[in-house]
């Protein structure tokens, strides 16, 4: 399994709520994708900072999908709603 943790900068003053809807909404479609298994998203305890996990069967299905029109509209709505850019890390499962 593939894993995409990914922080977001703070979300802009008012549009909270709009940040969560386009996360709500590009979650459906990148489950649409092949190979999409789970994303879910993550807030500090104490105040209004995101991060998400996305999982997908494997890298070659993640990097699928990353290059898709999806992930360019995905951006595109994103970008509006944040101060800065968010950065990933990707992990490979390990069984052990």
């Amino acid at each position: 399994m593939f894993v995409v943790y990914m922080t977001y900068p703070p979300v802009k003053e008012g549009k909270d709520q709009e940040f969560r809807e386009w996360f709500a909404w590009s979650t459906k479609e990148y489950a649409k994708h092949k190979g999409f298994l789970k994303r879910s998203l993550l807030k500090t305890r104490g105040g209004g900072i995101y991060a998400s996990i996305m999982e997908h069967e494997s890298f070659e299905t993640f990097k699928t999908m990353h290059e898709s029109p999806t992930q360019a509209e995905a951006h595109k709505r994103m970008v509006k709603l944040l101060d800065g850019h968010p950065s990933a890390a990707f992990y490979e499962v390990v069984d052990v």
